[in-house]
């Protein structure tokens, strides 16, 4: 055959040579794996992941296939497979063994080694000689399958160190195979794509430039903390030039951690000659704000944001091009979320970790990381270590309330660097509220209500959803002041919530009353200032961050917390959001013990609540760990779950009309979907559980429109969204 091809014509009527294919996705992967000494290995599983297209029957199934863009089958209508002859040359003729299994999932997602067995030993008996077919097929056009260099691994995977470090090299190099095999793939089909190529360095002084242009901006508010705020920025960028490595970044609410943070990653990486800044942080309120914040900083074109988003990997196989519009964090600053970043991680979809090599060689920010779920921090801390010892990365934990990660096994023998050398005393510097404790009588919401009735400003939070709707309702009804009661939860369409957050700032700058009741979205990062703050029993590192909101920016003499524990509240549903936590604080902070801004007591704290929960020792984190020392990757991606009900995106009635029927319109379509459309249709989208959003379809008040996105149509209420009529057991926290 004087020709292969992988690809069928694209719209200039011209098909993709397989010989062009294998070699533009080994280069690619090759490049993308250079970041974490991985070049040849990946290179070589790119050349060679679909050299099992070269068998007749695939390519006479290819030309019939093509009039209608459908999948490659035989003449009896089954699917032809092409992945055998490329894994067992990467196993055997490569010896790389389980380091093959890159291949075998780059379609259908990461195996376990049982799966690789059975396609090696297919490869040896039944389909022998369609493997030895498009070897040979496929070696006349390209030499170098057969015959060029065994491809190197890294040193330090040669003997298997730490099983899970292999495991996550696996990942590592199967996201850069997979993303390079879907660029290859996009450009045949849609033309050049631009890669980024702005440099860290320069991007560094244009911060410092951008900040102080930042810090001046008319209209701007000077504070009491400015001073406090401007030594811990220094103090922070000081540190950047340490070596790289894991840095707890201890701060107070209030003392400009997200800006610091910015200035540290942009420097730390200038000075190693590291690829990207990633900045992760726990909603998607904050993911909003905090991209704003950068996209300031480093420059509208260098900052991409993305957080909740359609799942295309769940379009159906018609449909798949789609899914090359997912994003592939190619851009020299990327803000998330953490939910994104880790479910990414440790997913074995092909479309969901495309990314995760770009994780490699960069200065990864978990902002606000008291959040992350205890239940998942085995599996996270091990890989954000080995991401730090053998993938080039360094790690940034920002968080007023520092978790004492380095008190665990997994970090024990580590060497934190230090980005703030005391924090103790800085905290006593910005100690601005004192703290009330309403728990013993429970009082219920309505008396909350009644009570924070007479403040003019007032913020309160509590733990879930439908008891931010029944308090939101009580307090509107008695509010005196001129001023409105507002609401927010993700139930509320992004640029809803947006709307509220402007409001209310605009509100306390000119000193007139506001009340705003929210679920905790509110509480981690979001910069507002209120005199007074309600806030329902949480956690320790809730209390605090909930303080946060209160006197944030020095100009009282003290601002007021007052936490209470509500007797009508949904406790069911508080259970489920903190478990043990919430018991372990109320042992070791509240009214008989220290505020939660004592960092000794913090400390206490977290340790006492890791040993109950067995963390290191037993539970789903524990088993994550076992699965993945034998590189079961479906078990893994099953078991690990940023958050114990995922949910998913609902398309709202909110906002303007017209462009959001217009980006709609555009993502029912059955062509290809520009990753903008994704990006602008986010301000339209609300956030259910899953569960929710299922019934909501039974009951006629939604429908599915794409992949895992929904369309509301019941009610959706101007001031606190999407609402039910019927019965809500499982309340959700957000």
């Amino acid at each position: 055959m004087a020709e292969l091809w992988a690809h069928s014509k694209n719209h200039a009527g011209q098909r993709h040579a397989l010989s062009d294919h294998l070699r533009g996705t080994a280069a690619l992967a090759g490049d993308f794996a250079d970041a974490f000494g991985a070049r040849d290995l990946a290179a070589y599983l790119g050349l060679v992941h679909d050299v099992g297209k070269g068998q007749c029957i695939w390519q006479e199934g290819l030309l019939v296939a093509e009039p209608t863009n459908g999948r490659v089958r035989d003449a009896q209508g089954q699917s032809i497979d092409h992945k055998m002859a490329g894994t067992w040359l990467a196993a055997h003729r490569a010896d790389l063994g389980t380091l093959s299994m890159p291949v075998l999932g780059h379609h259908g997602g990461l195996p376990d080694t049982q799966d690789l067995k059975r396609c090696l030993q297919t490869a040896k008996t039944d389909a022998k000689e369609q493997v030895r077919e498009a070897i040979d097929q496929v070696a006349a056009l390209v030499p170098e399958i057969v015959s060029g260099p065994i491809p190197s691994i890294p040193a330090w995977a040669r003997s298997r160190p730490d099983r899970h470090a292999f495991e996550l090299l696996v990942r590592m190099v199967f996201s850069a195979v997979v993303d390079a095999d879907r660029l290859d793939t996009a450009r045949h089909r849609v033309g050049q794509q631009r890669p980024s190529t702005v440099s860290l360095a320069a991007l560094a002084d244009a911060f410092e430039r951008a900040r102080t242009a930042y810090l001046r901006k008319p209209g701007h508010r000077p504070s009491p903390v400015d001073g406090v705020r401007t030594a811990v920025y220094e103090e922070v960028v000081a540190a950047a030039s340490q070596e790289r490595g894991i840095f707890p970044f201890p701060a107070p609410t209030g003392a400009g951690k997200t800006i610091a943070a910015g200035g540290f990653a942009v420097h730390h990486a200038a000075r190693h000659g590291m690829r990207r800044v990633i900045i992760a942080v726990p909603f998607t309120s904050i993911t909003e704000q905090n991209a704003t914040v950068y996209r300031t900083l480093f420059g509208d074109a260098n900052v991409l944001e993305h957080h909740s988003s359609v799942d295309l990997d769940r379009l159906p196989a018609n449909r798949r091009w789609q899914r090359l519009a997912a994003e592939n964090w190619d851009a020299p600053v990327v803000v998330t979320t953490t939910v994104q970043l880790f479910q990414s991680l440790f997913d074995r979809r092909p479309e969901a970790m495309r990314k995760v090599h770009r994780l490699a060689g960069s200065v990864i920010v978990l902002d606000e990381v008291q959040s992350l779920p205890d239940k998942m921090l085995l599996p996270i801390l091990s890989a954000l270590r080995h991401l730090t010892e053998y993938f080039g990365a360094s790690v940034v934990l920002a968080s007023a309330t520092q978790p004492a990660f380095f008190d665990l096994d997994i970090f024990r023998d580590l060497e934190p660097r230090e980005v703030i050398t005391q924090p103790q005393p800085l905290y006593d510097r910005l100690r601005r509220v004192r703290y009330t404790w309403r728990c013993s009588p429970k009082p219920t919401l309505k008396q909350i209500a009644d009570e924070a009735a007479q403040e003019p400003q007032v913020l309160l939070i509590v733990n879930t959803t439908g008891d931010a709707g029944k308090l939101h309702g009580a307090l509107a009804k008695v509010w005196k002041h001129n001023g409105p009661v507002l609401h927010l939860s993700t139930r509320m369409a992004a640029a809803h919530r947006r709307d509220i957050l402007d409001k209310v700032r605009e509100l306390l700058n000119a000193d007139l009353p506001v009340a705003v009741v929210s679920t905790q979205l509110i509480e981690a990062g979001v910069d507002l200032d209120f005199p007074v703050v309600y806030r329902a029993m949480a956690p320790a590192e809730a209390l605090q961050q909930a303080a946060g909101r209160s006197n944030r920016n020095g100009r009282l003499a003290e601002g007021r917390v007052i936490v209470f524990e509500p007797a009508d509240g949904n406790v069911w549903g508080t259970q489920m959001v903190y478990g043990a936590a919430l018991e372990t604080s109320r042992a070791h902070i509240g009214p008989h013990g220290k505020d939660p801004d004592d960092l000794d007591a913090l400390r206490t704290y977290y340790k006492a609540r890791y040993t109950v929960t067995n963390l290191e020792g037993s539970g789903v984190g524990k088993r994550i760990q076992d699965r993945r020392a034998v590189l079961d990757f479906p078990v893994v991606a099953k078991e690990f779950k940023m958050i114990d009900e995922l949910t998913v995106p609902v398309l709202v009635p909110y906002g303007n009309d017209v462009e959001r029927n217009s980006l709609r319109n555009r993502l029912r379509r059955a062509d290809h979907i520009e990753p903008w459309v994704l990006r602008r249709i986010q301000p339209y989208l609300a956030a259910l559980p899953t569960r929710l959003a299922q019934q909501a379809v039974k009951d006629g008040k939604a429908t599915e429109l794409l992949g895992d996105l929904y369309e509301w149509h019941g009610t959706y209420h101007p001031n606190r969204g999407i609402e039910f009529t019927y019965p809500e057991p499982e309340d959700d926290n957000r």
